[in-house]
């Protein structure tokens, strides 16, 4: 569905281009092969709008050096994940078996607002190399409740129980995909959860403005009624599965420090932008080692 709406708009931005282009060339501001690129560079260009415009709202007190460096990185991975490779996936999620052979913990990979399973397309190779069964999910529809994804992250969860023969699984969660975790330990429960990772996620909402309001979106509003209901429906218990880690520069979930649960110590990283966490090198390493020390439960009995 996303892949899909991904394409119209990417097609809307072309046409739109087109029709400036060919105004300009008739009027002979630009030549043929000029207005050929402008059209190419339409989406390149709503691209950096995007991205300059949400890093000037949501710019925090930080060094103008980190800002700018994540700024770069944002419009980088924003190129790579809305341009190169959500739009052109007609694949359905699917249980994807570790290649290596070392034993590890099953993992659950759940992305945010307006992405699909292929923004994990960095990190769910090298979980594969490091034994995990992985299943990256798609949520939809894409503008629901989320509480409605709790039963998308638990059909993910019984597919890797059920090939792997473990008892618990890793979930981790891009931006409101952390939230659909939640969503689902709270529907599910904390038994079949060995831990949680989250990237990004709005725990206490975001500031950023809706231009066209979904439920979900309504949701993740700055502490939304939803999710104090949600933080006051859980244990201690259930929040010392978290680890959690945040950029200071952020550009679409903020205030950026917020973004904690009660009693816990983020892990921040400097000089990346929200979509940045699911392709930098230190995240994702950072990941890694996360999920790597969580034990192996035993083989439940057939």
């Amino acid at each position: 569905m996303l892949a899909q709406l991904l394409r119209r708009t990417l097609f809307a931005q072309l046409i739109m281009g087109g029709a400036l282009a060919y105004w300009l060339r008739a009027s002979n501001t630009l030549s043929t092969a000029q207005a050929f690129a402008l059209v190419a560079a339409v989406p390149f260009l709503v691209m950096a709008l995007v991205d300059v415009y949400t890093a000037v709202v949501s710019r925090g007190p930080e060094p103008w050096a980190a800002w700018l460096r994540s700024l770069v990185g944002e419009y980088r991975a924003g190129v790579v994940i809305f341009l190169l490779r959500q739009p052109w996936t007609r694949e359905e999620p699917h249980l994807l078996p570790a290649t290596g052979t070392h034993k590890s913990i099953p993992v659950v990979l759940v992305h945010g607002y307006l992405c699909n399973h292929r923004i994990w397309d960095d990190v769910a190779p090298r979980l594969r190399a490091q034994g995990h069964d992985v299943f990256a999910v798609n949520l939809e529809p894409l503008f629901c409740s989320i509480d409605r994804y709790a039963d998308v992250v638990d059909s993910a969860v019984r597919a890797l129980l059920a090939h792997s023969g473990q008892q618990q699984v890793a979930l981790v969660g891009h931006s409101m995909g952390g939230l659909a975790i939640r969503a689902w330990l709270r529907v599910h429960g904390r038994a079949r959860a060995a831990r949680v990772v989250t990237l990004g996620t709005p725990h206490v909402g975001t500031q950023v403005p809706q231009q066209v309001k979904s439920m979900n979106g309504i949701q993740m509003a700055w502490k939304s009624e939803w999710l104090d209901a949600l933080t006051a429906s859980e244990t201690p218990a259930t929040h010392r599965l978290f680890h959690i880690a945040l950029t200071p520069q952020d550009n679409i979930v903020y205030p950026q420090r917020a973004q904690v649960l009660p009693n816990l110590t983020p892990t921040v990283f400097e000089g990346i932008g929200h979509l940045q966490m699911c392709l930098d090198p230190a995240v994702i390493q950072w990941l890694m080692s996360q999920l790597a020390a969580v034990d192996v439960q035993p083989v439940a009995p057939a």
